[in-house]
């Protein structure tokens, strides 16, 4: 299992927040650093100050100030961005931290920032057709060794060449996750490199993870080409004082993290973590200042899991 740190830099991070957190995690041996991709809080646990960064140009700057570690999105929304725009954005990062980049990519759902930022939240049928198009787009420029075109109800590509290309072949990891029963499972068989269950049970990833599977038979593709993880907030002390102390960040929240996220000692979260039958996990990390707190999870977690 790879441990992969992510953030929420909306909740309340600038740009040096989020360098610090990924050089950390990079010096820490993590596999990645991910953002979530929102422009606006949803928490309580926060002012939202400084305000919100945009995940790709983040992610271009990590690219250039970061080594090794594997940088991505969980996830970018479709209702904000052009895929042909996307699709050239994502290559070119990939091509700046010379193929780290992953690209997580869904269908949207918090309709409060998109009313903030002008943005249009079609119904939930729209938004997943959107979506659809968006892969189908994204990952036809990047395969393309000719001249591409797409014909869909959203989008319509003529005549594109298809450059940039990413660093990495056929192209960067493509992540889709989520619960649903049908529609996201068969996209994932189709276009992703890695499905992710995010905040589960172990016993509601394994159902997930076998729908997913199920979906790639049904397409004639090996279930074992398919990567699966999960994602988790995540919370460590050293004793249950410095537990507490971590959770009071999250004011009200603090309570129901404690029950359903990875929240206790090392051994606590290794023996919950382990449960999960999983490639990589992710680490949700909402306190971006409390840098410790990485160098924990690397001394005590980490190297249990690895």
């Amino acid at each position: 299992m790879l441990l992969r740190i992510f953030t929420e830099p909306q909740e309340g991070a600038s740009y040096d927040d989020q360098l610090a957190v990924a050089r950390r995690a990079e010096e820490c041996g993590f596999d990645a650093f991910f953002r979530s991709d929102h422009y606006l809080a949803q928490t309580d646990w926060s002012d939202g100050l400084p305000g919100p960064t945009d995940s790709w140009i983040t992610l271009a700057g990590l690219a250039r100030e970061t080594r090794r570690i594997r940088l991505g999105t969980l996830v970018s929304s479709a209702t904000f961005r052009n895929p042909a725009v996307l699709a050239l954005t994502v290559a070119q990062v990939d091509q700046m931290s010379g193929g780290r980049v992953e690209l997580g990519l869904g269908a949207g759902w918090f309709e409060p920032e998109h009313r903030a930022f002008g943005l249009d939240f079609p119904d939930r049928a729209t938004r997943f057709e959107r979506l659809s198009e968006q892969l189908a787009v994204i990952t036809g420029l990047w395969e393309t060794s000719g001249m591409f075109g797409f014909a869909g109800r959203h989008y319509r590509v003529e005549g594109s060449p298809g450059w940039p290309k990413p660093a990495q072949t056929p192209h960067p990891p493509v992540i889709i996750g989520g619960k649903g029963k049908t529609q996201t499972p068969a996209l994932a068989a189709r276009y992703a490199t890695e499905f992710n269950a995010p905040f589960t049970t172990a016993a509601e990833s394994v159902v997930l993870f076998e729908r997913v599977r199920g979906a790639c038979e049904a397409i004639g593709r090996d279930p074992a080409t398919l990567t699966v993880s999960v994602a988790h907030a995540t919370i460590v002390g050293r004793d249950e004082a410095e537990v507490r102390r971590r959770l009071t960040a999250y004011g009200k929240d603090g309570p129901f993290l404690k029950e359903h996220g990875l929240v206790g000692t090392p051994a606590q979260v290794v023996d919950r973590l382990g449960r999960y039958p999983v490639d990589h996990a992710y680490l949700q990390i909402i306190d971006q200042k409390d840098l410790d707190h990485l160098d924990l999870i690397a001394a005590e977690v980490l190297p249990q899991l690895t």
